[in-house]
């Protein structure tokens, strides 16, 4: 994995738009990263108001950069957000939706030891570690919201 600054080629930076008029943030897709500590907590991001969806909760995620895999954007995006080194990920899987012109990847993580997570740019309210259990009662993005229940049971699977 490369350093937490690298950039393969252009930024993804930007919106696409679906047939339908949506946008999705990320020329070149997108990638956040779930990441369980042994306290089976996940590291969520409280998105602020000016952001698409603001005022939700998510993963520390972004726009992938021309070139980048989504483990590497997914990585490189959570050390921006909220501080996370690169080397405190152990990743587990990847959960890809593709809706052919634009994708976003769960990358599914756990961390190797103690994780300080801080907000570290103006994209977040604060970020948390919120126990498995409590995730679903935040007012989440709704697109994480859909893909949760199957992404928690990605977790479950992967901490067994």
């Amino acid at each position: 994995m490369r350093h937490a600054g690298w950039m393969s080629g252009r930024s993804g930076d930007g919106w696409v738009f679906g047939p339908g008029g949506e946008r999705y943030w990320g020329r070149f897709g997108a990638a956040g990263l779930l990441l369980m500590d042994a306290e089976r907590s996940v590291l969520m991001q409280h998105r602020v108001a000016w952001s698409h969806f603001g005022g939700t909760w998510a993963l520390p995620g972004g726009a992938r950069h021309e070139g980048e895999s989504a483990v590497e954007a997914a990585v490189r995006e959570a050390g921006e957000e909220a501080g996370v080194a690169a080397g405190a990920v152990e990743v587990r899987f990847e959960h890809v939706l593709d809706l052919g012109y634009w994708s976003y990847t769960t990358v599914g993580a756990v961390a190797r030891g103690e994780v300080r997570a801080a907000v570290t740019d103006p994209e977040s309210i604060e970020v948390a570690w919120v126990p498995i259990d409590e995730v679903a009662a935040l007012p989440l993005h709704p697109r994480f919201a859909e893909a949760w229940p199957g992404l928690k049971a990605r977790l479950d699977v992967t901490a067994a």
